[in-house]
């Protein structure tokens, strides 16, 4: 709590015009709000586990594809392709979103879906366009590991290895995918020095010209919500899981934690650069078609889409991570 204190007493004395609005909608993550199960923090063993499932080709039916393959490290966890392929080479239509700091996530995948780590661990291992691993295949494949059957053991007691335990064990790794630490958090906590004059700048459109905030607002800059912002294809997004003609073409509001890492963006993979995706903003979506109302036209010059951009190099904190070895 006193920490908290401090950040606002710190954000209060800052000279560049900060003000409560900015104060409340974004902040840095702060790892004592994540929510686990049982309310219970993972162990570094069962993190462990988890991370060597995830590099693990065994969850894919041709044993050709592990979750990294996809969500790889090395491409700021997206596969840097428009769209991702499956573990039988088809094409799956939608850009594969980074994972970092779904820790705080109440939505998973584009549409929405799924609403916890576990249950969005679990659904592209089954998915037949994904990885095509039907779970009941899994689990024997798993179980004559002796890494894995010994580690489940260790890990869930009684319960050892089972749908719901691997699901718990993949996101216990994931919710270690955590960027914190960006110059645009030490800038928050009172350094003036740790964002460039291009970057303020930015993050004063980011909260008033450029609209930003609106969707994007919280500390992982999202508002885990789903918008139509005039991309223009036939994809119906969340209307597909909710059944609201309202929510065509609305997907979720990605999150901007080292988006500079998984070019290309949008849910199609149709803007190759972050200089992409601010020209379609730019101009009010390509499609006018159920587009929300927060999407207007931006009307903003040259010089204004550097900043904005300049600011979103500012939300950088890379995550490393050291591949495993996997398991004979």
């Amino acid at each position: 709590m006193f920490n908290k204190i401090l950040q606002l007493a710190l954000i209060a004395t800052l000279s560049i015009g900060f003000n409560s609005t900015f104060a409340a909608d974004l902040a840095t993550p702060d790892v004592d709000d994540i929510e686990y199960p049982d309310d219970e923090a993972p162990s570094e063993l069962e993190i462990t586990l988890g991370k060597t499932l995830f590099f693990d080709t065994r969850l894919s039916i041709n044993r050709k594809q592990s979750c990294a393959s996809c969500h790889n490290p090395d491409l700021g966890f997206s596969d840097g392709m428009a769209s991702g392929i499956g573990a039988m080479g088809g094409d799956l239509g939608r850009n594969t979103p980074h994972i970092y700091n779904l820790a705080w996530s109440s939505a998973m995948f584009w549409d929405g879906r799924m609403e916890t780590l576990e249950q969005q661990a679990l659904g592209p291992i089954e998915a037949a366009g994904e990885m095509n691993m039907p779970l009941d295949q899994l689990l024997p494949r798993l179980k004559a590991v002796k890494y894995y059957r010994e580690t489940f053991d260790e890990v869930y007691g009684a319960d050892g290895l089972s749908k719901i335990t691997l699901g718990r064990a993949i996101a216990a790794f994931e919710r270690t995918i955590i960027s914190t630490d960006a110059p645009f958090d030490r800038y928050l906590g009172g350094d003036k020095t740790a964002m460039s004059d291009s970057q303020i700048r930015g993050l004063e459109l980011f909260k008033g010209k450029g609209n930003c905030i609106d969707c994007h607002d919280g500390a992982n800059f999202t508002d885990d919500s789903y918008h139509n912002i005039g991309v223009g294809d036939d994809d119906k997004g969340r209307a597909e899981i909710s059944g609201e003609k309202s929510m065509t073409g609305a997907f979720k509001t990605p999150g901007l934690r080292n988006i500079v890492f998984s070019a290309p963006y949008l849910h199609d993979g149709s803007a190759a650069s972050l200089e992409e995706v601010i020209d379609l903003y730019n101009v009010g979506g390509k499609s006018k078609k159920n587009l929300d109302k927060l999407i207007k036209p931006l009307h903003l010059n040259k010089r204004e889409k550097f900043d904005l951009i300049s600011f979103l190099g500012a939300l950088t904190s890379p995550v490393v991570v050291q591949r495993p070895a996997i398991p004979k």
